[in-house]
């Protein structure tokens, strides 16, 4: 058997490790069509994305696709990630590449966002997690990307407790989740959804602890993997993941 040198080993380590993209699949959990992505944050080059280098809102998955085409790669995954005002500014905290560009929220409110608790999804290094928004601001922690959204569905394995089992309130929906071992799932239902079920999507079937909410009826997925482009739709904040090109 060949015995290969190790500085080879470490470069296709390294080269497989730049072309990896998530794990995107459908299925159903009592009877919600939904599709998942698992992404490895120690693996995949996953970011938070709103404006161009130059200051310009990305605002699609077709405009963010074009800016990372322009640096030879390609983007594997996207998905709109968190709340927004009219023109397009994030509702809440964000940063983007460790750069603060709207504040920590930590009062209630009307709207979704301001049902408390909510919480913050945020990537330093290798490491996400989801956090309530209180507790994080306690913590002080430092965040390559962030984005705050609300309500937090799951915290340590609780549901929120205003979430109602038979609620008529149902819309598209998608949300952001951290397993155990530290992977981030990421979920839309393909159909219309109860907070309740959506959450114990997370939970029970998806088994992330941490869950929050992202953002309802605009919500969209590009994964080209599966087919699906989500084109054409405005948006804020967008989470995508970048795979190298071939």
């Amino acid at each position: 058997m060949a015995r290969w040198p190790a500085a080879v080993l470490v470069w296709l380590a390294a080269a497989l490790a730049a072309h990896a993209a998530p794990d995107c699949d459908t299925g159903r959990f009592e009877g919600l069509p939904y599709t998942a992505c698992t992404i490895d944050p120690a693996r995949d080059t996953i970011q938070l994305y709103h404006k161009t280098p130059d200051g310009d809102l990305i605002g699609s998955f077709s405009a963010l696709s074009d800016l990372v085409d322009r640096d030879e790669n390609q983007l594997a995954f996207a998905m709109n990630a968190g709340m927004y005002h009219p023109d397009r500014r994030p509702v809440g905290l964000y940063v983007e590449n460790g750069v603060e560009t709207a504040r920590l929220q930590l009062r209630a409110g009307p709207g979704n966002f301001g049902l408390l608790p909510n919480g913050v999804f945020c990537l330093s290094g290798t490491r996400a997690q989801v956090t309530e928004s209180r507790a994080f601001d306690a913590a002080g922690t430092h965040c390559d990307f962030a984005t705050q959204s609300g309500p937090l569905m799951v915290q340590d394995g609780n549901l929120h407790p205003r979430f109602i089992p038979d609620s008529a309130s149902k819309f598209v929906r998608n949300g952001v989740g951290i397993t155990p071992n530290g992977d981030v799932i990421v979920a839309i239902s393909d159909e219309p959804v109860n907070f309740h079920r959506f959450a114990r999507l997370f939970r029970d079937h998806l088994g992330t602890p941490d869950a929050l909410y992202l953002d309802g009826k605009v919500s969209r997925i590009y994964a080209p993997a599966l087919g699906r482009n989500g084109i054409g739709l405005p948006m804020g904040p967008i989470l995508g993941v970048v795979s190298r090109a071939d």
